[in-house]
């Protein structure tokens, strides 16, 4: 194993790319994403100054969290659940790249102390969501990774990842909470695209692109046929008002009913 240590700058490898800063003024989610890639035989020891989750993204990492070594790896974001390991501030974290790798790093500002863990494929359910709704034009895999049902009180991030079928929805029907949400794009070809609705605005996303969706927004996403898209998304629960269930927008709800009468070709 290659010795080599990442050096830090305001609490980040250097290297490291910050997409969304969790600190600035236009970012009232107060949460940050990042991108660390690492070349097999690098190791990085982090000691993060807010709660923190390193996300794997593709590659072999070995872990080592709390008196505990684990080694993760993914090939596949649309075939393979999540992989992650979550923090709090100040808790000791190293990883060691077993292959090039790539990880997505999400922090925000809670300094209350809580027990770190690592999560593997066969703790993060791939649940088919939307099977049967709208001839299945909505179906979509969800992975909750963490939030408050398998998370003590003091965590504030919520993390989970969203495959789209191609040609599909998913987000769907639109939806709202109180909460501000991040979402983080990837897609089957590096030419792949969708649509993301904020609110009444549809913006098109592509490769890499990261969005934020203000608090209280309806919001709903498409991809293009032919492109399988990923994202990640995370959400920062609010002191009053933690992270549950979304409220889906009332004039659309009724795509989710089982017999729900949409018009079909008759030929």
């Amino acid at each position: 194993m290659n010795e080599h240590m990442a050096t830090y700058r305001d609490g980040f490898p250097v290297g490291m790319t910050q997409i969304v800063s969790h600190d600035a003024p236009d970012n009232p989610s107060q949460i940050g994403i990042a991108v660390l890639r690492l070349r097999a035989g690098e190791r990085v020891l982090s000691m993060p100054t807010r709660e923190t989750a390193w996300l794997l993204m593709s590659g072999m990492v070995r872990c080592r969290v709390a008196e505990a070594s684990v080694m993760l790896t993914r090939s596949s974001l649309f075939d393979e659940s999540a992989s992650c390991v979550h923090a709090p501030a100040r808790a000791s974290v190293v990883l060691e790249a077993i292959s090039d790798l790539e990880l997505t790093v999400y922090d925000c500002g809670n300094q209350r102390d809580f027990p770190a863990r690592v999560f593997a494929p066969a703790q993060v359910p791939n649940e088919q969501r939307g099977r049967g709704q709208v001839g299945d034009r909505a179906l979509r895999f969800v992975r909750t990774i963490f939030d408050r049902t398998n998370s003590p009180a003091e965590v504030e991030l919520v993390l989970g990842e969203v495959v789209t079928f191609p040609g599909g929805w998913s987000s769907y029907p639109p939806h709202h909470h109180p909460q501000h949400e991040l979402y983080h794009y990837r897609f089957t070809h590096p030419q792949g695209y969708g649509h993301a609705e904020l609110g009444d605005a549809v913006v098109k996303v592509r490769q890499f692109d990261t969005i934020r969706i203000p608090a209280g927004l309806d919001h709903a996403q498409c991809a293009a046929p032919g492109y399988g898209m990923y994202y990640s998304w995370v959400i920062r629960h609010l002191i009053d008002k933690p992270y549950t269930v979304p409220e889906f927008t009332h004039e659309h709800a009724w795509t989710m009913q089982a017999d729900a009468p949409y018009w079909r070709p008759e030929n």
